[in-house]
């Protein structure tokens, strides 16, 4: 009884021929960043795009993002028809008039969509990152639907666990759970949610496997947060001192001020406790993983559960 279904396909996916065979009747290209290169994954830039685009090969119909860099490299040989969408040009769908703002709890983004569709757009998850989403979100769903309604009730209430999702637990300040775990992906948020002017951007991290991402990560954290609180994330078979040392000598590259709290509960709750009027607070580098690895044994650990206990623990008023 599958009437659709919907596949992410990596570009190991289309390196290795796991989706040979395939005619996919929409292949969907939202970006492209320099990451997974490496002995494991890509040799080189080059070979990355070269995979990523693959997928317009294989396809009916492609629903490309015209903003994102190398578009034209992605776009080369394609055998696809194309449908665009996009800020900067006349696409098929087109956001004008974006506005970043707030409601309490929340960070919104709201537009004007132009083309081949034409309404009003409100997103209650912040930043330009989501304006390309919900373009290409409304793009492929113009291909099952003609429901204005049902795709403007979909935005504005959809939610990702663990991906800028907010926690609304007071109106002083946002408190907001996100899995970047990367140097890029972390400037990419921190980057979006400097545009809503918060009194100050407070960012709670940990460690990641590699050693130089978590000097990236650090170095980032320190030059866009206004504050980092530096903690422990899945320590594995290391010390975690071991890996906030590490951490500290990218945050020691830029001027933000920080503390280390090596207990990420205690973390949380010295931000929690800590939080000033008007500050956004992002808990990074979970997201939606509900444990905490420490030498080979998964322990339960939900920063959701943490912060209700510490909500009732240090008897903080919700809201």
């Amino acid at each position: 009884g599958c009437k659709c279904v919907v596949m992410e396909v990596s570009s190991q996916g289309l390196m290795l021929h796991r989706v040979s065979g395939f005619t996919f009747d929409y292949g969907i290209f939202t970006n492209i960043e320099p990451d997974h290169i490496g002995p494991n994954e890509h040799k080189d830039f080059d070979d990355y795009l070269h995979c990523k685009s693959m997928l317009l090969k294989q396809c009916k119909h492609g629903i490309v993002n015209m903003d994102a860099d190398f578009i034209d490299r992605v776009l080369e040989g394609h055998t696809c028809d194309i449908e665009t969408y996009g800020v900067n040009g006349d696409y098929d769908f087109k956001a004008q008039d974006i506005k970043l703002f707030t409601k309490p709890g929340c960070l919104c983004v709201s537009y004007d969509l132009k083309g081949k569709m034409d309404f009003p757009v409100e997103i209650h998850v912040p930043g330009m990152f989501s304006v390309y989403n919900s373009l290409c979100a409304i793009a492929i769903c113009s291909h099952f639907t003609e429901n204005v309604e049902k795709i403007q009730t979909a935005l504005e209430n959809v939610k990702v666990k663990g991906r800028v999702e907010i926690i609304p637990i007071s109106k002083r300040f946002t408190l907001m759970i996100d899995y970047a775990h990367n140097a890029m992906s972390l400037e990419s948020l921190l980057t979006s949610l400097k545009q809503y002017n918060p009194k100050r951007l407070v960012t709670v991290f940990g460690g990641n496997r590699s050693k130089e991402r978590r000097f990236e990560m650090g170095e980032v954290s320190s030059r866009l947060s206004d504050f980092t609180i530096v903690t422990s994330d899945n320590p594995r078979f290391e010390e975690p001192m071991d890996i906030i040392n590490d951490i500290l000598v990218g945050v020691k590259k830029a001027d933000g001020e920080y503390v280390t709290v090596p207990d990420r509960k205690d973390a949380i709750r010295y931000a929690i406790l800590n939080a000033k009027d008007g500050d956004v607070i992002i808990l990074a580098g979970k997201g939606h993983e509900d444990y905490q690895e420490i030498k080979g044994v998964k322990h339960p650990m939900d920063e959701r559960v943490l912060i209700k206990e510490i909500m009732e623990e240090d008897q903080v008023k919700a809201i």
